[in-house]
């Protein structure tokens, strides 16, 4: 549980960092460019190198997911974008967390990782609580493309799977090949998008492309080691709900935050989602 607990704070700080960018960056695409940058030399420096980067076995399923999940990277984030701006922050921030759902059914539907009763009790309460935290009255009435909210909890559900595919699928001696093919192909994607819009990289992108990048990537390896020592219905609802907890006490600590009514019954839900979670 140790490695798990490590993933929900990294997490907590990748968007805490990035709620602290809001002030001085507008487009986040160099910072996010950065922050993959970070994110490959660290892989480079703290792997194990045995002379083969994609393990002893499988490789194909290294590049495959690594590959994916660099794109999906990228898609998350420009998707999540793309939903803000036509469909409100509300919806698309409680569609993104939802996306905790598809890794949760794909570990029950293609590896057999049933949850027990109680356990499937807590997933329920986890996402109720995830819908009560971020869902607004008449939210439903604003935007005009809610198809696309269907396709950012897809591909947000998809980039998390993917860790849990190369778990299952890989080989542990392929780790350092998958996370380093993961971030060189989102940190590719993102220099692409950064010439074509003639971004110019401020220093704000590097500082905050820096503390978002070194969460990052800590989070993916400790998110993997969290895979092979518990299950994956388990790991992702509570990586989730989890640095939900920490981003809140967050914004009340640090940034004066008032936690309502709904939100501390939210909160409630979690503590006990959790509980069951783990029993």
């Amino acid at each position: 549980m140790v490695y798990l607990l490590l993933a929900i704070l990294c997490s907590a700080m990748i968007s805490i960092c990035m709620r602290v960018s809001e002030k001085h960056i507008k487009d986040e695409i160099g910072m996010f460019m950065i922050n993959y940058g970070i994110c490959a030399v660290l892989t480079l420096v703290f792997m194990d190198y045995d002379g083969n980067l994609l393990g002893t076995e499988n490789q194909i399923v290294t590049v495959i997911t690594g590959i994916c999940s660099g794109i999906l990277y990228l898609g998350g984030f420009l998707m999540l974008k793309f939903n803000i701006k036509h469909n409100g922050i509300v919806l698309s921030a409680t569609f993104m967390k939802l996306g905790v759902m598809l890794p949760t059914v794909l570990a029950v539907v293609i590896f057999r990782e049933l949850p027990t009763l109680v356990q499937t009790i807590g997933i329920v309460m986890a996402i109720i609580a995830i819908v009560i935290i971020h869902f607004e009255k008449d939210s439903l009435s604003q935007g005009d493309k809610k198809v696309w909210l269907i396709v950012l909890l897809i591909v947000g559900g998809m980039t998390d799977s993917m860790s849990n595919f190369f778990d299952k699928l890989g080989h542990i001696s392929g780790k350092n090949g998958y996370l380093l093919l993961t971030f060189c192909v989102a940190f590719a994607l993102t220099v692409f998008l950064v010439i074509k819009r003639k971004k110019k990289i401020t220093k704000y992108d590097v500082i905050y492309g820096v503390l978002v990048g070194v969460p990052n990537y800590y989070f993916s390896v400790f998110l993997l080691a969290a895979l092979r020592e518990v299950s994956a219905v388990i790991v992702y609802p509570t990586y989730s709900i989890g640095a939900m907890v920490l981003i809140v006490l967050a914004g009340v600590i640090a940034f004066n935050e008032k936690i309502s009514k709904k939100k501390g019954i939210a909160l409630c839900m979690i503590a006990v989602a959790i509980a069951l979670l783990n029993i």
